[in-house]
């Protein structure tokens, strides 16, 4: 189960110093790292968007002037408009009204053209980038998942993509809309009366501190908001993954209370967030209404002097309301900003991860493997750090050979079986099929030469027909019944309620153990590999269940190499040769019938396993 980190929350104890202490544990060469990533993945999922952004982009710009038009407008009306109308003259204001119905108009059509091609452009990108996720965190090797949580894996797909899709759906939206007319306003402002615009300038450097202030603190806010969400969903999906040892070990209270102390360090977070937003927002709010009635009295004044006429008081104060409201929009864009680029972060580490086990540049072909496997000096560890597996072995299996991996737990037996699987390359040796290795074979040759059946015997949600049809996807129904039939699993399947196609529900759990490995073991018939891994694969069944998958292991086990790992010597019987190890080291080696009468270690495990059968 997953333990809360203690420091997770204490970089909120006190607000007002979070942000600077945070920024500063950051090195700069990390920092730029995360950048120039998340930028390489940024550049990537727009290109093939770049002609209709630049379309979108032509549009708003159009659409900003449109909407710039308005106040000008006014002005125009009340200062020569309405007195032409007064003097009978009409069309100076009808003149006004159309032009103003013009810009409405055409503001209102390119920002739905805007709104709903940049939408378009979102969903498409967050769709890719999903796509993108799901196919590489498949493709990561073994050793990748057996570190990284399900739990952040889950985060990667929800949180994070969330968040990305708000910037993408809001924030971008608002941050062009916002600059646009900060920029516009800044230019007509100074157009209008330059007097009166450099009373708004005087404000300028109170928004600039202001939003510096906001956007430092919230890069830090809004990362510890997706790292304490994270940091919950791993919790909440462990826990529920290990139900049956949370009921049975009465961990429940205990779990509780974890993610009790990871939804207060949410809060927390959260909380800061808000504070921050509480602080940025009515600051600007208050500048931008101390600079207006500064402006109106000044104005004022110079209007009752008769330097500037009403209209363009009016006008002006209509833009300084435009320029001070798009500054809480910025504010808010820093927000989305910070936060989905936090998640970008990690989503584009997630998708610069390399597989340990790579493909290789140019694959040698093995159509029809035959199944001959040779381990020659082969060394392994899990972990640098950490002695070796597997310190130097050297093994060769002729090809249709059936051999059984005997020895105490932890002497290296599912090592060897991973390894031969390709799960993980070793560090020293080589080991090769048909005499080619396999670090040049390529996956799909690979999986298709060997398959590895283990006690878990994994079925996916869905019909019995589509987990046996796994082993080979383009397969008939008749194929499929053919290869049920062939290890004895047809009987009870006709039996089930809707036979071949009754859904196994998740997991396979409609099944019985015994029943789940005898279609495991049809999925294998399908497939015909020339190599066949049995890991444990009868461990968890009981004696009538194990007496069935006995009679379909003489099936699938015929003409094919097969390595069978068991504690039960039961299994072990049927092999043609019986390894023993011991720290990774070949002990024994020899026929069952050959190390039972002799005084070696199988010999002892036999006695030991008959006595117990008594």
């Amino acid at each position: 189960m997953t333990t809360p980190d203690s420091s997770t929350a204490s970089g909120l104890k006190d607000w007002r110093g979070v942000a600077t202490e945070d920024q500063d544990a950051l090195s700069d060469d990390v920092t730029l790292m995360l950048r120039g990533r998340s930028r390489r993945l940024l550049i990537d999922l727009i290109a093939p968007h770049k002609k209709k952004l630049w379309l979108l982009m032509v549009a708003v710009v159009i659409q900003n002037f449109a909407m710039m038009a308005g106040p000008i407008l006014v002005s125009i009306g009340i200062d020569n408009g309405i007195p032409s109308w007064a003097r009978g003259e009409r069309s100076p204001m009808i003149t006004v009204i159309v032009a103003m119905a013009v810009a409405f108009i055409v503001d209102g059509l390119l920002r739905w053209y805007f709104l709903m091609g940049f939408g378009r452009i979102g969903q498409q990108i967050v769709l890719e980038i999903r796509r993108r996720l799901f196919r590489h965190f498949q493709r990561l090797s073994l050793s990748f998942h057996e570190k990284y949580t399900s739990g952040r894996v889950v985060s990667r797909q929800t949180n994070d993509l969330e968040s990305l899709d708000e910037l993408i759906d809001a924030g971008l939206d608002g941050f062009v809309g916002a600059l646009l007319s900060v920029v516009s306003v800044c230019v007509i402002l100074l157009f209008l009366d330059p007097m009166l615009a450099v009373v708004v300038l005087l404000s300028i450097p109170v928004v600039l501190y202001l939003l510096h202030w906001f956007r430092r603190r919230s890069s830090v806010a809004f990362r510890r908001t997706r790292e304490t969400s994270a940091a919950y969903i791993v919790h909440f999906v462990e826990t529920f993954i290990g139900i049956r040892a949370v009921h049975v070990f009465r961990r429940a209270p205990r779990n509780s209370e974890i993610a009790g102390q990871l939804n207060d360090e949410n809060r927390e977070a959260n909380a800061y967030a808000y504070w921050l937003l509480a602080i940025f927002v009515p600051g600007i709010k208050i500048t931008g209404s101390i600079a207006m009635t500064v402006c109106l009295v000044y104005g004022g004044l110079r209007v009752m002097d008769g330097d500037i006429k009403i209209g363009v008081l009016a006008a002006f104060l209509l833009y300084l309301r435009r320029f001070f409201d798009p500054m809480t929009d910025l504010g808010m864009f820093f927000n989305a900003f910070q936060s989905g680029m936090a998640s970008l972060e990690k989503i584009s580490g997630i998708l610069e991860e390399e597989p340990s086990v790579a493909d290789p540049d140019n694959p040698v072909a093995l159509p029809n493997a035959r199944g001959e496997v040779q381990f020659d000096g082969v060394g392994f560890a899990y972990n640098a750090d950490n002695a070796d597996v597997l310190p130097k072995i050297d093994l060769r299996l002729p090809a249709g050979q059936t051999v059984a991996l005997v020895g105490a737990t932890g002497a290296g037996k599912t090592t060897i079986a991973r390894l031969l699987c390709r799960f993980y390359d070793p560090q020293h040796g080589v080991i090769s099929i048909d005499g080619v290795d396999l670090r040049n074979l390529s996956d799909d040759d690979l999986r298709r030469a060997i398959v590895m059946v283990t006690q878990e015997s994994f079925l996916f949600s869905g019909s019995v027909a589509d987990n046996i049809s796994i082993g080979k996807p383009e397969a008939t129904r008749e194929e499929i019944v053919a290869a049920a039939q062939a290890v004895g699993a047809h009987g009870f399947i006709a039996r089930l309620p809707d036979g071949y196609d009754t859904d196994v529900r998740k997991r396979g759990g409609r099944l019985s153990a015994g029943q789940r490995q005898l279609v495991a073991f049809a999925r294998v018939f399908l497939a015909d590999p020339a190599v066949l891994i049995l890991d444990e694969a009868t461990s968890s069944l009981d004696v009538p269940s194990e007496r069935l998958v006995q009679r379909a292991l003489a099936t699938i086990l015929a003409d094919r190499t097969a390595i069978i790992i068991a504690h039960r010597l039961s299994t072990v019987e049927i092999a043609d040769r019986v390894l023993v190890l011991d720290r990774g080291q070949i002990i024994e080696d020899g026929q069952p019938d050959d190390l039972v009468n002799g005084t070696g270690r199988f010999a002892a495990l036999h006695d030991a396993w008959r006595d117990s059968l008594v």
